[in-house]
């Protein structure tokens, strides 16, 4: 099986590839990706020498059909699979222009470029805040309504619509998963858990919006690739999959258990102003993969932090280096010319 993966440079596509490559002899990946600010090829470090047979890299944008039409005309992907996206809800509150460029506009030329070459199947990875906020009780399923609350959020919930209506229009094989709160190695630290842990190394304040009691499903990262190549070898095209940690944990929780983890003072915690719009709780309902594959998270949350944690830990000099930027200059002076 050839895999394309767009923005497996990022966190979540980084873990993807190397869960994919040492599981998966079969399966050959080429990774493309623009190498933005959450972009790092230090998070495949070592990739490229262990499975030179079976994994290659192209620099590139996901906006232009026809730099990704040039790679895959080379060679038809059994299977296109989208992490390519802007994230962070904080960054699309100040600015929202290259959340609508990457997220929407990008979309559409990768479905338009896997229509025009008939890809077998093309995924799109998308993310639970589509559905908006949660009361105290319930969870989100696949036909929750769409209600996003954050220029990110409502760029991927377009995103998601644009693809099937692809499917309903073209009959294209397309396939949409809905991921919770993702934590793990590799993690840009920006996001909450990263955060935390190497500032709480680093006897920095926690910085936690509002009171703290923000909810969300949280999942480890290898756990959401093993759901994907479910997905991928079995899912059903037309179909929206939710991808859940069934692990709810409200951030001023987690603030705690990572200062404990430590042995760090809760006096580190500083509470900052919410931000605007901020969802409450979030909860998937991933009963459907249940039923369908047989799958469910296997990480705790204990462990899954312990990992986590460690990882970060034994790598100061990963997290020295995204701090710095050092890793842009890297890629620019190696990659700046390459497709």
């Amino acid at each position: 099986m050839n895999l394309f993966v767009t923005g497996g440079a990022g966190f979540i596509g980084s873990n993807f590839i190397r869960y994919v490559l040492s599981n998966f002899p079969e399966v050959s990946v080429i990774n493309y990706d623009k190498l933005t600010y959450a972009g790092n090829l230090k998070n495949l470090a070592g990739v490229d020498e262990k499975y030179s047979d079976r994994y290659r890299f192209f620099k590139g944008d996901i906006c232009s059909k026809d730099s990704v039409s040039e790679i895959i005309n080379g060679k038809v992907p059994d299977v296109l699979i989208n992490f390519a996206a802007e994230t962070h809800v904080d960054r699309s509150i100040i600015d929202s222009d290259i959340f609508i460029q990457t997220n929407v506009i990008g979309t559409k030329s990768l479905l338009d470029v896997s229509l025009q070459f008939k890809v077998p199947k093309y995924i799109q990875i998308s993310t639970d805040e589509v559905y908006g906020s949660l009361g105290e009780t319930g969870q989100f399923t696949e036909t929750s309504p769409l209600k996003p609350n954050s220029p990110y959020s409502a760029s991927k919930a377009a995103s998601d619509l644009l693809s099937l209506s692809y499917f309903n229009t073209y009959d294209q094989p397309v396939i949409i998963t809905r991921c919770s709160n993702n934590y793990g190695p590799f993690q840009f630290p920006e996001k909450l858990i990263p955060l935390l842990v190497s500032n709480a190394m680093e006897d920095k304040e926690l910085p936690v919006y509002g009171d703290g009691m923000n909810v969300r499903d949280w999942i480890y990262v290898d756990d959401h690739s093993s759901a994907l190549m479910e997905v991928i070898l079995k899912g059903r095209p037309g179909e929206v999959y939710n991808i859940g940690g069934n692990c709810e944990k409200e951030n001023i929780t987690i603030a705690r258990e990572i200062l404990n983890s430590l042995s760090k003072p809760e006096n580190l915690i500083k509470f900052v102003k919410d931000r605007p719009g901020h969802d409450r709780r979030y909860a998937i309902d991933f009963s459907k993969m249940k039923n369908e594959f047989g799958w469910e998270p296997v990480t705790s949350f204990d462990i899954g932090l312990s990992k986590t944690i460690e990882w970060y830990s034994s790598n100061k000099d990963w997290l020295q280096n995204v701090r710095s930027g050092e890793y842009i200059e890297y890629y620019e002076k190696n990659y700046g010319n390459r497709l």
